[in-house]
């Protein structure tokens, strides 16, 4: 009995510790990062080249995504607006039938950016990766990256640590009762992102050959 009152003890302190540390990582991803984050394009700074984080086009019930749609039509609203030059769009291509990249240029051709403002971006597998590869890949010191607010935190964070010049200009969001699950995993996410940053040291799967970006 003694070995089991320890053991569940043990269990006890190791889940008090991951949840604050989970709650801490949250609270300095947010507070570190929110002045960096913008709804409206008037007060977005120069930074010609914008940074599309990818996500699937559809839901896996079939539906079109709103995250998806709701990212292509802010980004295209930046570039009607003068505010952005030029986009990478950077998602997973895991498959031939799975093209995330792909996908979105279509969609922002689709919504009038001309496929010449497009550079793709096919080995952004985690928002990591992307970040990274805009800088080591694309030659990216300055950018504004488009995503929804609650994803944006992250991505800011990521780029401060590798000293890129970033600022977010957030995408709308669908109602918050079809949000929520994508909100938790968040919350995990961003402590994955401390550990990957300060702790695991992790790097992107894929840099290579650079494709510096000329405007």
């Amino acid at each position: 009995m003694r070995a089991i009152s320890w053991l569940l003890r043990q269990f006890f302190y190791l889940f008090v510790i991951v949840i604050l540390f989970v709650v801490l990582s949250n609270l300095w991803i947010v507070n570190s990062t929110k002045d960096k984050v913008f709804v409206e394009f008037d007060s977005l700074a120069h930074h010609p080249v914008a940074l599309v984080l990818g996500t699937s086009r559809w839901l896996t019930s079939g539906q079109p995504n709103p995250f998806f749609k709701s990212r292509m039509e802010s980004a295209a609203t930046l570039f009607k607006q003068g505010k952005i030059k030029h986009f990478i769009v950077s998602g997973d291509n895991r498959t031939k039938y799975y093209n995330e990249p792909a996908e979105m240029q279509k969609a922002l051709v689709k919504l009038g950016v001309p496929s010449s403002a497009i550079t793709l971006d096919y080995a952004g597998l985690r928002t990591l990766d992307s970040i990274v590869r805009s800088k080591e890949i694309f030659g990216q010191n300055e950018i504004t990256i488009v995503t929804q607010a609650f994803h944006s935190y992250r991505a800011l964070f990521i780029s401060e640590y590798y000293d890129i010049d970033a600022i977010a200009y957030v995408a709308g969001i669908p109602d918050e009762s079809e949000t929520e699950f994508v909100h938790w995993r968040e919350y995990l996410a961003r402590a994955k992102a401390v550990l990957d940053l300060y702790i695991l040291k992790t790097e992107p799967r894929h840099l290579g050959q650079k494709e510096p970006i000329q405007l």
